[in-house]
């Protein structure tokens, strides 16, 4: 019974990164129907060439910083959120499936949506602003921090309300008798939120982690639409990176090498983050 989902496994998860390594040897182009074998000469350009090194330390940089600011803001926010509805007395529907609704729209309708919003000229984001007296146009995607800023802005506007749910979740399933037993001890608000919420909250703030990092790390979509990795390069991001190995400079093997380099990468981290934090996860019995 299992052996369809062994094959639609290796089908979509072990061929593809095969088929990564084997291309990975060779001189492909995208153009070209034929392709020789060459050995590690794609490895070594990878790690010997100054363009390459240069391109690639910048979209690594690029990447992690992302993935830093945008786990705190999915995480930080959306556990915030979920603890003042958690202490509501009503339900506020409503107010939560608004702030949720952004996770059902593609990614590239709000990178558009974004584009529009964070315009130099006629932006709205702008036009906010001449209302409290700032008068002079902010070029939000022409400039490099702000550019990542805005990108920012809008993958945590769509992270957000999914962590928010999750924590959500999460904490209506902690019993309130922790609650009740430590006030009778006399502990404070922030006792308990640190020392009962926090560590019984553990295993989901490990998933949205991971989830958040991997996710962040593979970003793509908004910074194509927003920025095209620019300017100068300064949000060009790993994926985007070998987006433009690939299919602009029509070097699919290049792409190939920085690509696996990538996954393996991601896979360590991945991992070892998995090792180090399980040991401070606690399950409640």
């Amino acid at each position: 019974m299992a052996l369809p989902a062994v094959l639609l496994l290796i089908l979509i998860t072990y061929y593809p990164v095969a088929e990564l390594i084997r291309i990975s040897f060779t001189d492909w182009r995208l153009t070209s129907r034929t392709y020789e074998y060459v050995g590690l000469k794609n490895w070594i350009w990878l790690f010997t060439s100054k363009t390459s090194t240069k391109y690639l330390l910048n979209s690594a940089q690029v990447t992690f910083v992302y993935t830093f600011f945008n786990i705190a803001i999915d995480l930080g926010i959306g556990l915030l959120l979920a603890h003042l509805f958690n202490r509501m007395t009503k339900p506020y529907a409503a107010m939560r499936a608004l702030i949720f609704m952004p996770r059902y729209i593609a990614m590239s309708t709000c990178g558009i949506i974004f584009l529009w919003m964070f315009n130099t000229d006629y932006g709205v984001i702008n036009r906010m602003l001449e209302w409290v007296g700032v008068t002079e146009h902010i070029n939000w995607l022409g400039e490099g921090n702000l550019a990542l800023t805005s990108i920012l802005i809008l993958t945590g506007w769509h992270g957000v309300g999914y962590c928010m749910m999750i924590y959500l979740s999460a904490l209506l399933g902690i019993s309130r008798d922790y609650y009740e037993a430590s006030s009778l001890d006399g502990a404070t608000g922030w006792q308990q939120f640190r020392f009962i919420t926090m560590p019984l909250l553990s295993p989901t703030s490990l998933f949205l982690f991971i989830t958040t990092f991997i996710s962040s790390m593979k970003v793509y979509q908004s910074v194509d639409v927003m920025t095209g990795g620019g300017p100068r390069q300064q949000t060009e991001v790993m994926v985007y990176y070998i987006y433009r190995l690939a299919f602009d400079d029509n070097r699919i093997d290049r792409a190939s090498v920085v690509a696996l380099l990538f996954f393996v990468v991601l896979l360590i981290i991945t991992a070892s983050t998995i090792r180090i934090t399980n040991k401070n996860v606690h399950y409640e019995s």
